[in-house]
Parts: structure tokens; C-alpha cells; sequence
């Protein structure tokens, strides 16, 4: 069945001929206001956290011949493919005036070669890549999600470590910092200065951590790249090579609009949490063609429960 027509649309209907309609539709208007705002500056500031450490960093990244790691990302995926991040407000505001967007780290669920795959993206335009105690839990999520739905992990590692002014609360036990390297054996390719300050020793990043150490040397790599395109080139090779498909054969059927604009859901929710709302209203606005079977209408007020109609 199709949802009832939601009141607010009656409501504008009769706008000059009753007085609560009035009042109704101005309440909806306002909400929407507020609403909008409200809405306007959390896309400002997902923008913002996208831009990772500022353009300075940006700068200093790309001059070094690397790609930024939102561009690694959508290199990597299939092209016109989605990617679902996980916890973009990773650290917003945790750390005072130092700002740390997503945590220094993208993760997510994308496809590569076909294959969903969990990707863990070190930011290095953020405090060189390092690891905050967010970061690291941000990071153990991901491994989490990875292993809960049997998921390849891709890494795209680009980090300096721990960051050492919080190295104590980044390193107490192997379900912080150590439980990374429990889970997945991770490589490092930064700590230049760290090094010369620990020992007296100056050594490149190259000699420290680099392609030809691991892949001459020590051998823990098994392919040599020569730039970012050709490591992402050969990272989904490998996924194409897992042969790891899935079993379920998944079908989608045509989608219908709404029969109401979605952008109405700014007035009927509102920012007011102490105010009602019939959430029917609210599905009317999510669900294909507003069709909507509801279990039990007249059985516990509090909670409504249906399914989008079969036919």
C-alpha cells in the first residue's frame, strides 16, 4: 500500500482557511530553517576534514610525486564505484587546538577488481601520517569490520608510526598500537629523524624502509613499484588474483522517487529533540514510490514496523 498522505501537504492545502494549520506550517518552517543550517555546516565541514592537513601539506605532498590519499582511493576502486567510509569525524575536536581530520586515516569499504574490500589509508598530509590513539582504534575497527564480513584488506600505507608526544597512550598493550602488528604485519617508511636523534645515525628513507630494502634485502614484499599508479595498478592485480568471489547472487530491481521531496524531512524532524514527530512521515520520504506495509498499526504506538510491499 502507499503511505497516507502526509499531513504537512494537507495542511499547506488549507493554510488560509484554518488557523492550527497556520501554526503547523510555521512550526515546519521553521524547523526546516534551523534544519538546513544545521545540515549546511556538517557538509562544510566533511569538506573541510576531506581536505586532510591544509593546503600547505597538500602542497609539500604532491611535490614529492605522490598522490593524495582520497586520490589513491578512487584510483584504486573500480571506476564509478562507491566508497564507503567509515568514521570520518574520527578525532573532531579530541585534541583541543591540534587538529587531526578523520583521525590521520581513511577507512572503508570499496571495489576492487570486482571484490569488496576493506581500505586503510594512512593520511600523510596529517602530522606526517603518524598514529594517535584514535587513529589506532580507527584502524583496529576497520581490521574488525574486515575479518566480521570476510573481506580482503588493502593498506595503502603512508606513515611516520606513532606520533611520540603520544607514544605512552599509543603503545600500552597489544588492543592499542601492537594490536595492529597482531593483526596485520605493517611496514615503516618514515622515523628519519627520530633515528638520528636516538642513535646519531642519518639514513634515507630508502635505506630505512624503502622498495629496494624490502624488496631486495629483506624480502617481506613481493612486487616492486615504481610510482603510486603503478603500486595501485599492482595492488588490484593482486585482489583480481585472489579469485575470491562471492556465493550470493545479488539482484536489484528498478527504484521508484518518492512521492515527496526528501529535502521536507528537514521540517518534519527539526533539531527540537524533545518534539514529536510521526515517523511515518519520515519513511514516506525514504522508501521507493512512499509504499510501505506496516506490521501491527494499532499495537504499540511507540514503534513502527513494516516492509516495502513485494508487489
Amino acid at each position: 500500500m502507499v503511505i497516507r498522505l502526509p499531513q504537512i501537504v494537507i495542511f499547506r492545502k488549507y493554510i488560509y482557511t484554518n488557523k492550527c494549520v497556520v501554526v503547523v506550517v510555521v512550526v515546519f518552517q521553521e524547523n526546516y530553517d534551523r534544519m538546513k543550517i544545521l545540515v549546511d555546516e556538517l557538509k562544510n565541514r566533511t569538506e573541510k576534514i576531506k581536505l586532510g592537513g591544509g593546503e600547505k601539506a597538500r602542497r609539500l605532498h604532491t611535490s614529492r610525486g605522490k598522490l593524495l590519499p582520497r586520490e589513491r582511493i578512487d584510483r584504486l576502486l573500480d571506476p564509478g564505484t562507491p566508497f564507503l567510509e567509515f568514521s570520518q569525524f574520527a578525532a573532531y575536536e579530541l585534541y583541543g587546538k591540534e587538529e587531526v581530520p578523520a583521525g590521520g586515516i581513511l577507512t572503508g569499504i570499496g571495489r576492487v577488481s570486482g571484490v569488496e574490500c576493506v581500505i586503510v589509508a594512512n593520511d600523510a598530509t596529517v602530522k606526517g601520517g603518524t598514529y594517535y590513539p584514535v587513529t589506532v582504534k580507527k584502524h583496529l575497527r576497520a581490521q574488525e569490520i574486515a575479518q566480521q564480513n570476510h573481506m580482503p584488506c588493502i593498506y595503502l600505507v603512508d606513515s611516520g608510526g606513532a606520533n611520540l608526544p603520544r607514544q605512552a597512550d599509543v603503545f600500552p598493550d597489544r588492543d592499542h598500537f601492537g594490536r595492529i602488528f597482531y593483526n596485520q604485519a605493517r611496514l615503516s617508511s618514515e622515523g628519519i629523524s627520530q633515528v638520528k636523534a636516538a642513535t646519531g645515525e642519518e639514513v634515507s628513507a630508502e635505506d630505512l624502509g624503502g622498495a629496494d630494502l624490502h624488496c631486495k634485502k629483506s624480502g617481506v614484499t613481493d612486487h616492486y613499484a615504481l610510482d603510486d599508479n603503478n603500486a595501485l595498478h599492482l595492488a588490484r592485480k593482486a585482489v583480481r588474483s585472489l579469485n575470491y568471489r562471492k556465493n550470493i547472487e545479488v539482484t536489484t530491481e528498478p527504484t521508484e522517487a518518492p512521492l515527496y521531496p526528501a529535502d521536507e524531512l528537514y521540517g518534519i524532524v527539526g533539531d527540537n529533540l524533545k518534539r514529536n514527530f510521526d515517523v511515518r512521515e519520515v519513511i514516506a520520504r525514504i522508501v521507493d514510490g512512499s509504499k510501505f506495509d506496516e506490521f501491527k498499526a494499532f499495537y504499540g504506538d511507540t514503534l513502527v514496523t513494516g516492509m516495502f510491499p513485494s508487489l
